[in-house]
C-alpha cells in the first residue's frame, strides 16, 4: 500500500467515523445517500448501518468508492454542516431556555426509536420519544435523554410458510454502533442501585443524538450475578420481576448516572410510567441532601416533573404486588422515611387498600404536577380513567390535560418532496414549520409538479416492496409462481393502500379483509382497482397478534390477491418510513378510543398521501371533512362485534365510494385534479399541527420552562 493511498483512506475514514458518530446524520443531511452509495448492499442488509459500510471497506475500496462516487466534496460539505449544526449559538432553545442550560430537561423513557440501525426500540412510544430527543436537539433545548441499552432489542421478525410470526435476537454490540462509554475522571462510568436482596449495576453508555445526549443504561456488566446481566438484553421480555428490576435500573439507576456524570436535571419528564420511580428517587435525594421533609421533597419533585401518558386502557398500566415492590423499593423507601404501607400508598389510587397493587402510573400521576395525555381524545379519556384520584373535582377539573404527538419532519419527510416544498413553502420554512402561514402556499403549488413528485415516491415504495417481497418469498421456499407473481406486485396505477404498525388486536390490521368477497372486488375492479401493503409485529407472547398476521398472510396468498395484497416481514423504522412515504391512502382502523394519538398517518401527510381513519387519537382533531377520509362518525358501541361490523361495513363503504372514485377522476392530461386539491388540503391544515417541532414547542413553553423557573415570556 503506498503511502498516499493511506493518507487518503485514513482521512476519509476519520471524516466518516465523525458523521457516522451523530445520529443528525440520518436526518440533517441526506446521510443515508452517502454511506449507500458507499456499499449499497452492505447498507441495505446491515439495517442502514453506516459503521458497518465503514467497518467492510478497506482502504484500497473505500478511496476507489468515494471517487468513483464523487463523494469528497459531499462528505467534506456532510462534515462542516454537522460541526456548524452542533456550534450554532442562535437556537430558539438558546435564546428562551434561561436556567435550563444549567439544569436540564432529563426525559425518561423505556424505548427510544431513532433509527432502524439502533434498534432499542418496539414502536408508537419509542418512535415518539425518538422524535422528540431529535426536535429538542433542532431546537437546541437544553435536554438528556435517559433509557435502557437492549442488547437483543425488541426483535427480528419473520414470518414462515404458514405466515406465523417467528423471532430472532441479533445481538447488538455497541463499541460497533454510534455508542459510546461515559467516563468519568477517566474511568468506565457504573452506576449501582440497591434492592433487599442485592445489589444491581449498569454501565452508562452515550449516543449522541445531535445536541442532545442520550444516556442508556446496560447491565451486561461483570459486577452483576448472572442472571442479572441479561436484564437489559430485551424490551418488554420476561415475567413481572425482570420489568421492575429494569424499571428501577431506568428510573432509580438512570438518574444516579446523570448526577455521576455531572448533570443535575432542573426538569424531570417520565414519557409513561416506566420510569416513575426516577420521581421516587429524585425526592430521596432532596431529604438526604438538603435536609427536605417527605412533604416537601415530594412538593418539590412534583412542582418539577412532567409526566406523559400513552395508555388509554387500565389493563396496560404496569402493576406490581407488595412482595415484588418491598423487595426491589424498600432501601428507597427507608430514604424517604417511609414503611413499606408507606411505599405501597404511592402507587394506590386508595392509599390504604390492600386489595390494591402498586400501579406506576399512579405514582407517576401523584409525583408529578404536570400531567398529559397525547391527544385531545386521549386527555380526555385519561381523566375519566383516573377520576377517582381526584373524587372532589369534576370531571373537566381533572388535572390531565393533552400535548397531541407529533413526527419529526425532517426524518419522515422524502427528499423528494423535500425538494418541491423548498421550491414552493417560504425561505427558512423549516425553522417555522409549525406556524400554519408557513404551509399556505402549498395550496397554489402546480398540479403536474405534485404529482409527479407523488408518482416518484409510489415508484420507489412499488421497487421496494417487491424487492422485499420477493426475496422472503424465497427464504421461505415458495413456489417459484409466487416469486414471479411478487416481482410485478402492486401495479404502480392503481390505488395503493397502505397499512403498518403493531399488530395489536384494538388496531383490527385485518378489518378490510373480513369478507373475502367484498375485498375481491375492491381489488379486482375493472375501473377502480386497489391495492394493499400491510406490515407490522405482533408482541412476542401475543398470539392474537399473530394470527391478525396470519390472517393478512393468507389473504395474500388468495390467488385472487397474489400480488395485489402483500405482507412484508421485518417490520421496522426503515419499512415504516419508505411506507409512509409512497402509498396513496394511509389506513388506520383502531377500536375508538383505543388509539391514545397515532403518529403513522402523521408521516404520510408529510408526504402527500390521504389518512382513512377512524376518528381516534390525532385524526380526531385533524380530520375536517376535506383533508382526508373518515370511517364513521366517531361512535362507540357498548358491543364490541356490532362496533366491528359497522366500522368494516363504513370502511368498505368510504374505499368504494369516496376514496376510489376521487383517485381515478382524471382531466385530459391524466392527472387527478380534485384528488391533488385534497392532498394540499391536508398538507396545509395538517402538516404545521401535527411535527414533533410543535410538540416539543408546547411541551417547553407549557411545562418545562414553568417547571424549570422559566419566565414564559421569555420564551415568546
Amino acid at each position: 500500500m503506498t503511502g498516499p493511498l493511506h493518507a487518503d483512506a485514513a482521512r476519509l475514514r476519520a471524516q466518516l467515523l465523525e458523521l457516522a458518530g451523530n445520529l443528525w446524520w440520518s436526518w440533517g443531511i441526506d446521510g443515508s445517500s452517502i454511506f449507500h452509495a458507499l456499499d449499497p448492499e452492505r447498507f441495505e442488509t446491515s439495517g442502514h448501518d453506516p459503521h458497518a459500510v465503514i467497518a467492510g471497506l478497506d482502504d484500497a475500496r473505500l478511496v476507489r468508492r468515494v471517487d468513483d462516487q464523487g463523494l469528497a466534496g459531499r462528505l467534506d460539505e456532510a462534515v462542516d454542516a454537522l460541526r456548524a449544526y452542533l456550534a450554532d449559538p442562535g437556537t430558539w432553545g438558546h435564546a428562551h431556555a434561561g436556567r435550563l442550560h444549567a439544569a436540564p430537561i432529563a426525559y425518561f423513557s423505556a424505548e427510544f426509536g431513532l433509527h432502524e440501525s439502533l434498534p432499542i426500540y418496539s414502536g408508537g412510544l419509542g418512535v415518539l420519544a425518538g422524535d422528540h430527543l431529535k426536535s429538542a436537539s433542532d431546537r437546541g433545548l437544553p435536554l438528556v435523554g435517559v433509557g435502557l441499552l437492549y442488547r437483543e432489542g425488541y426483535f427480528r421478525q419473520t414470518l414462515n410458510a404458514e405466515g406465523w410470526q417467528e423471532q430472532s435476537y441479533p445481538v447488538l454490540e455497541p463499541e460497533a454502533k454510534a455508542i459510546r462509554r461515559v467516563e468519568v475522571a477517566g474511568a468506565p462510568l457504573e452506576v449501582a442501585v440497591e434492592t433487599q436482596t442485592g445489589t444491581l449495576h449498569a454501565a452508562v453508555w452515550e449516543v449522541a443524538v445531535g445536541r442532545v445526549r442520550l444516556f442508556l443504561l446496560d447491565s451486561d456488566v461483570p459486577a452483576n450475578a448472572e442472571a442479572d446481566r441479561s436484564l437489559t438484553h430485551r424490551l418488554y421480555g420476561g415475567d413481572e420481576r425482570m420489568r421492575i428490576r429494569q424499571e428501577l435500573l431506568l428510573g432509580v439507576g438512570g438518574l444516579r448516572a446523570l448526577r455521576a456524570a455531572g448533570i443535575r436535571p432542573g426538569v424531570l419528564h417520565l414519557n409513561e410510567g416506566h420510569s416513575a420511580f426516577a420521581a421516587l428517587e429524585a425526592a430521596a435525594q432532596h431529604i438526604e441532601r438538603e435536609g427536605m421533609t417527605l412533604s416537601e421533597a415530594i412538593e418539590e419533585v412534583a412542582s418539577r416533573t412532567l409526566f406523559t401518558t400513552h395508555t388509554p386502557v387500565p389493563a396496560g398500566h404496569d402493576r406490581f404486588h407488595e412482595d415484588l415492590l418491598v423487595e426491589h423499593l424498600l432501601p428507597i423507601a427507608k430514604r424517604l422515611g417511609v414503611d413499606a404501607r408507606g411505599l405501597m400508598a404511592f402507587g394506590r389510587v386508595h392509599p390504604d387498600s390492600d386489595d390494591e397493587t402498586f400501579c406506576m402510573t399512579v405514582l407517576a400521576l401523584k409525583l408529578s404536577q404536570r400531567v398529559n395525555g397525547v391527544s385531545y381524545l386521549h386527555g380526555r379519556v385519561s381523566r375519566e380513567m383516573w377520576h377517582r384520584l381526584w373524587p372532589e373535582r369534576p370531571l373537566h377539573e381533572v388535572p390531565i390535560g393533552h400535548v397531541t404527538n407529533g413526527v419529526h419532519l425532517p426524518t419522515f419527510c422524502a427528499p423528494r418532496m423535500a425538494h418541491l416544498l423548498d421550491a414552493t413553502l417560504p425561505e427558512g420554512w423549516r425553522e417555522a414549520q409549525s406556524e400554519p402561514e408557513t404551509w399556505a402556499p402549498i395550496r397554489k403549488v402546480d398540479d403536474g409538479a405534485l404529482w409527479a413528485v407523488r408518482q416518484g415516491l409510489k415508484r420507489d415504495v412499488v421497487h421496494e416492496v417487491r424487492r422485499r417481497a420477493v426475496a422472503q418469498a424465497r427464504r421461505r421456499g415458495e413456489d417459484p409462481s409466487v416469486q414471479r407473481a411478487l416481482e410485478s406486485a402492486l401495479d404502480e396505477d392503481a390505488l395503493l393502500v397502505g397499512f403498518a404498525r403493531r399488530f395489536a388486536t384494538y388496531k383490527r390490521a385485518s378489518l378490510v379483509l373480513e369478507d373475502l368477497d367484498v375485498l375481491d372486488a375492491l381489488v379486482n375492479d375493472p375501473k377502480h382497482p386497489m391495492r394493499f401493503v400491510f406490515a407490522g409485529k405482533a408482541h412476542p407472547k401475543d398470539d392474537g397478534g399473530k394470527r391478525l398476521l396470519q390472517t393478512v398472510f393468507r389473504a395474500s396468498r388468495d390467488p385472487r390477491f397474489l400480488g395485489k395484497v402483500v405482507l412484508l416481514e421485518g417490520y421496522d423504522l426503515g419499512l415504516g418510513r419508505a411506507l409512509t412515504r409512497g402509498v396513496d391512502v394511509w389506513l388506520n382502523n383502531p377500536r375508538r378510543p383505543l388509539e391514545a394519538s397515532g403518529t403513522s398517518g402523521q408521516k404520510a401527510v408529510l408526504n402527500g398521501a390521504l389518512n382513512c381513519s377512524i376518528l381516534d387519537g390525532w385524526w380526531e382533531e385533524g380530520f375536517d371533512g376535506e383533508n382526508g377520509f373518515a370511517i364513521g362518525g366517531g361512535e362507540v358501541h357498548r358491543d364490541v362485534a356490532l362496533q366491528d361490523q359497522r366500522d368494516q361495513e363504513d370502511l368498505v363503504r368510504v374505499l368504494r365510494e369516496e376514496v376510489a372514485p376521487l383517485y381515478y377522476r382524471r382531466d385530459a392530461s391524466g392527472r387527478p385534479t380534485a384528488w391533488l386539491a385534497r392532498v394540499k388540503r391536508a398538507m396545509a391544515t395538517l402538516s404545521w399541527r401535527f411535527v414533533a417541532d410543535r410538540m416539543v414547542r408546547d411541551y417547553a413553553v407549557g411545562g418545562y420552562f414553568p417547571a424549570g423557573g422559566v419566565q414564559l415570556t421569555e420564551a415568546r
